[in-house]
């Protein structure tokens, strides 16, 4: 475990990173929860200690010297909702997916367990978002809600830069046919975003590849995939998927978070 006044383990982007965006995706080490939370679980719609996960978003933001009120997160609800923030906002949590700012100091957060986490930036214009992409956001429209709104605050698509974090990798997504056809609906070419599964009636979906090519569809040149599996890699970050397979009941939440 971290102390708790030290740095945390972090994964950074390098696209952000060379352009001076300060940034973190967090992985499940360096917190305060014990047992299927451990360690640093920040999900507050988990089945947690909310005394514990309360002590984890403070050491989250304590990793970019700001107090735990500067750390704003969503109740996500799988939607294509970006909320604009201008102050903290506490437990008054908006139903959202995405959260986007202006104003320095301020923490912008996603929580995923599988879902992908997408860090966004015009550093010119100085404008971040954090947004949370499971399946169904990113086909509902996550990407572009949230470069929407960060234009409505001078962000230009041309010049952000955005960061996959850690989700479910290809190899670990099987899904059944159902699936597929919703997909195929919305778009016949999301095929390409599919691969055989073990039997027939089974694929392999590659999120990350759909999120950044809905990032290209809104307009956003440069993106990455920093190419981790949140359910292939059990010491280092929570997965839904995994919790399900072993019959574990509930999961925490990794925090991938981004500021001026």
């Amino acid at each position: 475990m971290t102390d708790a006044a030290s740095p945390l383990p972090a994964i950074t982007s390098p696209l952000l990173a060379q352009a001076g965006v300060r940034h973190a995706f967090f992985t499940r080490q360096g917190g305060a929860s014990a047992g299927l939370y451990a360690s640093l679980n920040v999900g507050p719609g988990s089945g947690d200690s909310p005394e514990d996960v309360a002590e984890n978003r403070r050491r989250a933001a304590a990793h970019f010297g700001a107090p735990p009120e500067a750390l704003n997160t969503c109740h996500q609800v799988h939607s294509a909702r970006a909320e604009i923030a201008d102050r903290p906002w506490g437990a008054a949590r908006p139903e959202a997916d995405a959260v986007v700012t202006r104003t320095p100091g301020l923490i912008c957060g996603a929580l995923a367990a599988d879902c992908a986490p997408i860090l966004l930036a015009d550093p010119e214009a100085g404008v971040v978002a954090a947004a949370h992409a499971g399946w169904k956001g990113a086909l509902g429209g996550i990407v572009a809600g949230t470069v929407a709104q960060m234009e409505r605050l001078g962000a230009e698509r041309g010049r952000i830069l955005a960061a996959v974090g850690p989700c479910i990798g290809p190899d670990s997504y099987e899904v059944g046919l159902e699936f597929l056809e919703q997909f195929m609906e919305a778009d016949g070419a999301n095929g390409r975003f599919f691969r055989p599964g073990a039997t027939d009636q089974k694929r392999q979906f590659d999120l990350p590849a759909f999120v950044l090519a809905q990032i290209a569809a809104a307009g956003v040149t440069q993106g990455e995939w920093i190419g981790r599996d949140t359910c292939a890699e059990p010491d280092h970050f929570f997965s839904n998927r995994r919790a399900f397979q072993r019959g574990e009941g509930d999961y925490g939440r990794l925090l991938s978070a981004i500021l001026l």
